[in-house]
């Protein structure tokens, strides 16, 4: 079966490959408007494309810089103006659950401006934090600053990391693969399973 979450993580490597600056800059727009496109993929295989000479460094660590601050633009704005009932109300429908909104809220109210920066660099936080910052209506030229010197350093590394890598990328995804193959199953089979559920159920209501 890791054969085949293989194959689905190297198909998302094409794309992103073939779209350049574009595919990385676009998947980090994507995950920092809170959709779960982890960056711990899409930067290092922009590292990859530097150390294959398709792109370069710095014009890399530029378009995920980009794509970044505009999905966390993005995220303020869905705070600013849906406020905390619309995000616990429709959230789910934009892929944010209330656990990592309450994560993020949490730090931000416990933190306040700082949660912006520091939140950056942890898992779930740095992708939800612009939310409870938009709902705060945190100054919007201090949390584009915060936002972007929090996030420069996370970018760089992944991608630097993805750059050293270089052709080993496959070498240290396959133990990955290996070691979680049966995590990745179980929650691709219970994604199927909800999907199919909810179809009935929506099937059965329509005909009620």
């Amino acid at each position: 079966m890791y054969e085949f979450l293989e194959r689905i993580v190297f198909f998302i490597k094409d794309i992103v490959s073939s779209l350049g600056y574009f595919g990385i800059g676009g998947g980090m727009l994507l995950e920092s408007a809170c959709i779960p496109i982890p960056s711990e993929i899409i930067l290092p295989l922009g590292g990859l494309m530097v150390a294959d000479g398709r792109i370069n460094l710095w014009l890399a660590n530029l378009a995920v810089a980009i794509g970044s601050l505009t999905g966390s633009t993005l995220a303020y704005i869905v705070g600013y103006y849906g406020g905390r009932p619309f995000i616990l109300k429709y959230g789910k429908y934009f892929f944010v659950s209330e656990e990592h909104f309450h994560k993020a809220e949490n730090a931000f109210n416990k933190y306040g401006s700082a949660a912006v920066f520091f939140g950056r660099l942890l898992p779930v936080i740095r992708t939800f934090i612009s939310l409870p910052a938009g709902i705060a209506r945190m100054n919007f030229r201090k949390f584009i600053t915060y936002s972007l010197i929090g996030m420069l350093p996370w970018n760089f590394i992944l991608i630097f990391l993805g750059f050293k890598l270089g052709s080993n990328y496959e070498t240290v995804v396959r133990p990955i693969f290996k070691k979680f193959e049966n995590v990745v199953l179980i929650a691709i089979v219970l994604v199927i399973l909800f999907f199919i559920f909810k179809a009935v159920f929506n099937r059965k209501k329509k005909h009620a």
